[in-house]
């Protein structure tokens, strides 16, 4: 039994998985924009080899350093938990940077040490990441023995910028007296404390490491480092009285935030968003241009492979919006052909222009304003769906940066009014200050004239158009995740 309880301190089971199955792709989008997955080994001061993985922008922007957040992983775990740390930082432009530590996944090494060795480790990443002069503030994420591991590193390097600490025990020793309750284990109390000392003996035998040093409420008290404290108010494993006593010992700005679950559960998403929040205050990423981040999310001539957009189907509808922007008096009902040598995102540039045709619609308007008032309500109802069919696709695709998500609906809505926009929602606002006047001239209307065929297929073109645009960038995101 005593045999056990050493290895479930020291050699708990080891993480064994494919990076390519298991990780990030090496090239993911996510919210429309791609990043990439960069594989490296690092050596600690014992000569281990690290497997390390850094999740950046594809491409990385040009004359621009970004944040980076390190996550160190659970004593069973591996670098594929940050997988959920990539999907809420990148979008906020904050770079995730990941290892399995020595003993850990696919490092070198046979032990783990619930924080004291994973240190140095982090000290090594740490020191990488400085001499990148890509990168600029950095953050610590970690879960369990990796927010152990993160206290310990932040008491000696206070250039951190902040930490999110989910799970850390204060004290070891104490944690391992708690876990002979828990475990039902009936000893008597001095032969329990014998046993401890044994353990004690044999680990620091193969561990190299004594178990009494690991306690967070001695360094507690001399880290000013701004940090997110969060814990499972069922957690049975490590109770939540344990970030309680850190918290109440920590020197520097801190946290406290509870939530349903235990020791292994998922996340809840209120706890990711203010860890988003949290990271974005304290490292301070920069904005990436609107006009870049357009380009990112719409750029047509990305959507050949893996997105679900059918590119002929683009050019169909193009052609059709072209010549029904120019001239759609055509009885006839064969699409026009278009060049192929050009790329979609060219077309579009040709087709933009065309959208600013307000005074042929003043026109057709005047004549038939109560058809207009009815499309009006259309348009607007319809602009709503699109608005709320991407944001329930981002909740559904996974967890989000509540910052990342409300720039991008903002983002999407931007670009459809403005790239896409059709003469009808360019419109829309002038109409209805226009109101009083229109309602007057109903009334001296006797008769009404059908609406402009011309009108009716440019817009029915440009709604097809925004809706499989729509459609095609939500499927992206799907399938990467």
């Amino acid at each position: 039994m005593i045999e056990q309880f050493i290895n479930f301190v020291i050699r708990p089971p080891r993480a064994e998985y494919n990076p390519d199955q298991y990780l990030w792709e090496k090239e993911f989008t996510l919210t429309g924009r791609t990043y990439q997955r960069q594989d490296l080994e690092l050596k600690n001061t014992r000569g281990y080899t690290l497997k390390c993985s850094h999740y950046l922008p594809s491409p990385f922007p040009e004359d621009t350093s970004l944040p980076c957040v390190i996550y160190c992983h659970g004593n069973s775990g591996c670098r594929a938990d940050a997988n959920e740390a990539a999907v809420i930082l990148l979008p906020s432009n904050i770079t995730v940077f990941t290892l399995d530590f020595s003993g850990s996944g696919l490092s070198d090494g046979d032990y783990v040490s619930l924080g004291w060795h994973e240190k140095d480790d982090l000290k090594m990443v740490v020191s990488y990441l400085r001499s990148n002069k890509q990168i600029s503030r950095i953050g610590l994420w970690g879960r369990s023995m990796g927010a152990v591991t993160s206290l310990l590193y932040g008491a000696e390097d206070p250039s951190i910028a902040g930490m999110v600490l989910d799970s850390a025990f204060s004290n070891l020793y104490d944690l391992m007296m708690e876990l002979v309750d828990v475990y039902k284990i009936r000893l008597p109390k001095f032969t329990v404390k014998m046993a401890v000392q044994y353990m004690r003996r044999v680990i620091e035998k193969k561990a190299k490491f004594d178990i009494m040093n690991l306690n967070c409420l001695q360094v507690a008290p001399k880290t000013f480092i701004p940090v997110l404290f969060g814990h499972a108010s069922d957690d049975k494993f490590i109770q939540p009285h344990h970030s309680d006593l850190i918290s109440e010992a920590y020197a520097g700005d801190k946290n406290v935030i509870k939530f349903d679950g235990d020791h292994n559960s998922s996340r809840p998403q209120f706890f990711y968003d203010s860890v988003s929040i949290f990271f974005y205050n304290v490292l301070h990423p920069p904005n990436v241009p609107r006009a870049h981040k357009l380009e990112k999310y719409y750029n047509l001539g990305d959507l050949k492979l893996g997105s679900g957009v059918d590119e002929s189907l683009l050019y169909e509808i193009l052609s059709s919006l072209r010549s029904a922007s120019t001239d759609a008096a055509s009885s006839s009902s064969v699409l026009p052909a278009i060049s192929s040598t050009k790329s979609v995102s060219e077309l579009l540039s040709e087709v933009a222009p065309v959208t600013d045709t307000e005074s042929f619609f003043r026109e057709d308007t005047n004549g038939n304003d109560e058809a207009t008032d009815v499309q009006d309500k259309k348009l607007n109802g319809e602009g709503e769906d699109c608005c709320s069919y991407t944001s329930s696709n981002r909740e559904s695709w996974g967890r989000c940066s509540s910052l990342g998500g409300s720039d991008e609906e903002s983002c999407a809505d931007d670009t459809l009014s403005q790239v896409f926009a059709t003469p009808m929602r360019s419109t829309n606002e002038k109409e209805k200050d226009d109101d009083k006047k229109h309602e007057e001239k109903k009334k001296k209307k006797k008769g009404k004239k059908p609406k402009s065929e011309r009108f009716e297929k440019l817009e029915a073109l440009s709604r097809r158009l925004r809706l499989c645009l729509l459609k095609g960038s939500t499927h992206g995101r799907h399938k990467s995740t």
